[in-house]
C-alpha cells in the first residue's frame, strides 16, 4: 500500500511536467521529455551543492566519458553528463530527489565489469551515481550464515575478509573479478560455482534496499532465511538492472567453507567432453561437484601459446572439476567421474591430490580470458554468452564452434557446462571483422533460443540483448515487465534504454 500512495503521489507531483501525447496513455510506451540543457545544469547545481566536497561532482570530459564506456564492449555508448559519488543511502536519496525534479535520467555505476553496454551513457544527458564508494560491510551474524553490505562491496573483497576473520563461511556467487553486490543483483549473476550453488535468482540475496525513483526507501524483506508473507519483492530488483530503483544495501546468505580438490579431463571432441558431464551431475555424486568447466582446444592452444600457465597442456577439448566433501566423499566423487569421462573417451584424466596441485591445475581455468585477448596480437575480443538446457549443450557447441571456423572467426570458448551455460570469445582486428563477429554472435543467440535456452545466462541484458526478448520470453511477458516499470518508474528516469526491448524490434533473425 505505501508504495503504491507513493507511486500516485509521484505521478499527480511530476507527470504534468512531462510531455502528454496518446502515447503515453499506452502502458507499454514511454515519451518522457527529459530536462533541458538549462534544466540539466540547474541539476548539476544542485548536485554541487548538495555534495561540495572536493571530487564528489564532476563534469570533466575524460571522467563522464569514461564512465559511459567500456573497453569491453562494443555496443552503443555515450559520455554522462555528470558523476556524482555516493557513499550512503542517503546520498542516493538526495540525488534521485534532484533527478526526478529536473527529469534527468539516472544511471547506476558499480565495478564496471559488466559486457552488455549497462552503465552506458544516455545521451550526455544523465547523472552517473559511481556506487563503488558504498563498499562497507555493515554486519556480519556468522551464527545466522549471513552478512549485511553496502551495494558496492566487491564479493571477493567480502570472502577475503570472512578468511581473514577466521570465519568458515563464504559467498558462493563468483561472476567476474571486481563484480560488486549492486551489479550482481542487477543482472542477476552466477558464475563457475552455480552448478553447487546456483545464482543470484537463487536464495543468496535475503533482502535488499532500495532507493525508488520517487525518492523512497524500501527494504524488501527481514532477515529471517524463508518468509512466505506475499510474493517476492527481493527478485523483482534482481535482474532489472537498475531500471527499477537503486540498491544500496542487501543482506547475503553465506554458505560453509567446504574442502575441495581438482580434476580434469581430456577429449577427442567437445561432444564427448560434454556429453559426459550430465551423467557425472545425474550419478549419486553429482551433488559433490561444485564446478564443471569446459575449455576447448582453442583455449588450451591459447594458453599455451601466452606462457601465463606452470605448464603446457595437451590442445584438446577439457573439462575442470571442482568436487568438494569430506575426504573420502571426494575420493570416491574422483573415481566416479574418472570412469564415467573414460567411457565417454577421455584420453587423460588428473585428479589433484593436494592443496597445491589443485591450485595449480585450476590456474588453467583463471587465465583462459586473459590467454584469449593476448593470443592474437593487436586483436580485441567480444565476450558473449548463452544459455540452454544440458543436454542441448553438445549440439549448440558443435554447431557454434562450425559457425565461427565457416566465417574465419577466431574464438575461444568457456563454459559452465554443468549449468549448459557458456561463453565465447570472439577476436577481431577490424571493423569488418568486427561486424561479422557482430553477426555470428546474433546467430548463436537465436541458435540458443531455438533450443528453448537463453540469450544470457549470466551477463544480463543491457543494451547489447535487449532485442532478443521478445523471442525468448514472448511479447505477453515482456509487456508484464514495461507494466511493471512504468507503474514504479512512470517518468523513466531509472537506466533508460536498457533492459526493455525497443518497439518494434531491432533486427529479424538471420
Amino acid at each position: 500500500m505505501a508504495l503504491s500512495i507513493g507511486v500516485l503521489a509521484y505521478e499527480r507531483e511530476l507527470l504534468p511536467g512531462s510531455k502528454r501525447s496518446p502515447a503515453n496513455d499506452d502502458p507499454l510506451t514511454f515519451n518522457t521529455q527529459y530536462a533541458s540543457p538549462n534544466e540539466l545544469q540547474q541539476a548539476i547545481r544542485e548536485l554541487r551543492e548538495a555534495f561540495p566536497e572536493e571530487g564528489r561532482v564532476t563534469t570533466e570530459p575524460e571522467t563522464v566519458k569514461d564512465y559511459g564506456s567500456s573497453d569491453n564492449s562494443y555496443h552503443p555508448s555515450a559520455p554522462h553528463a555528470v558523476v556524482v559519488r555516493a557513499y550512503s543511502t542517503e546520498d542516493v536519496v538526495n540525488i534521485v530527489n534532484i533527478a526526478r525534479k529536473y527529469r534527468v535520467p539516472i544511471t547506476p555505476y558499480g565495478g564496471a565489469t559488466s559486457l552488455e553496454g549497462h552503465f552506458s551513457g544516455y545521451a550526455s544527458r544523465d547523472i552517473c551515481i559511481d556506487m563503488s564508494g558504498m563498499d562497507k560491510i555493515l554486519d556480519i551474524h556468522e551464527d545466522d550464515g549471513d552478512l549485511i553490505c553496502q551495494a558496492g562491496a566487491k564479493w571477493e573483497d567480502i570472502n577475503d575478509t570472512l578468511k581473514e576473520k577466521g570465519i568458515p563461511l563464504f559467498f558462493p556467487l563468483d561472476p567476474g573479478p571486481g563484480a560488486t553486490i549492486g551489479g550482481m543483483i542487477g543482472t542477476g549473476c552466477s558464475g563457475t560455482n552455480a552448478v553447487r550453488y546456483g545464482t543470484a535468482k537463487g536464495e543468496w540475496f535475503l533482502n535488499v534496499t532500495v532507493v525508488l525513483p520517487s525518492g523512497e526507501v524500501i527494504k524488501t524483506r527481514r532477515r529471517a532465511r524463508k518468509s512466505s508473507a506475499g510474493f517476492d519483492t527481493t527478485k523483482i530488483f534482481i535482474g532489472a538492472e537498475g531500471t527499477l530503483g537503486i540498491v544500496t544495501e542487501a543482506t547475503l546468505r553465506l554458505a560453509p567453507l567446504i574442502p575441495t580438490r581438482v580434476a580434469m579431463a581430456q577429449f577427442p571432441n567437445v561432444d564427448k567432453a560434454v556429453s559426459a558431464v550430465q551423467e557425472a551431475l545425474n550419478s549419486p555424486y553429482g551433488p559433490h561437484l561444485q564446478c564443471v568447466e569446459l575449455l576447448d582446444d582453442n583455449m588450451i592452444r591459447a594458453m599455451n601459446d601466452g606462457g601465463m600457465v606452470a605448464r603446457k597442456l595437451p590442445e584438446k577439448d577439457t573439462l575442470f572439476f571442482k568436487i568438494q566433501g569430506a575426504p573420502q566423499a571426494i575420493k570416491e566423487t574422483a573415481d566416479v567421474v574418472k570412469a564415467i569421462v573414460k567411457k565417454h573417451n577421455s584420453t587423460q584424466f588428473e585428479f589433484a591430490a593436494t592443496d597445491e596441485e589443485a591450485d595449480n591445475l585450476w590456474q588453467n581455468r583463471k587465465y583462459a580470458l586473459t590467454s584469449t585477448l593476448s593470443w592474437i596480437p593487436g586483436a580485441r575480443g567480444w565476450t558473449t554468452d548463452v544459455c540452454v538446457p544440458p543436454s542441448c549443450l553438445p549440439t549448440l557447441v558443435y554447431e557454434t564452434k562450425k559457425d565461427l571456423a565457416d566465417a574465419g572467426i577466431i574464438s575461444t570458448i568457456v563454459g559452465h557446462v554443468g549449468d549448459g551455460n557458456f561463453h565465447a570469445l570472439l577476436l577481431f582486428k577490424n571493423d569488418e571483422e568486427l561486424q561479422a563477429v557482430s553477426d555470428a554472435v546474433h546467430r548463436m543467440v537465436h541458435r540458443a533460443i531455438a533450443l528453448d535456452g537463453s540469450c544470457t545466462g549470466e551477463h544480463g541484458v543491457g543494451v547489447g540483448k535487449k532485442e532478443y526478448l521478445n523471442d525468448e520470453l514472448g511479447e505477453g511477458t515482456v509487456a508484464l515487465m514495461k507494466t511493471l516499470k512504468k507503474a514504479i518508474d512512470p517518468l523513466n528516469i531509472m537506466n533508460p534504454g536498457k533492459l526493455y526491448p525497443d518497439q518494434p524490434k531491432d533486427r529479424k533473425a538471420q
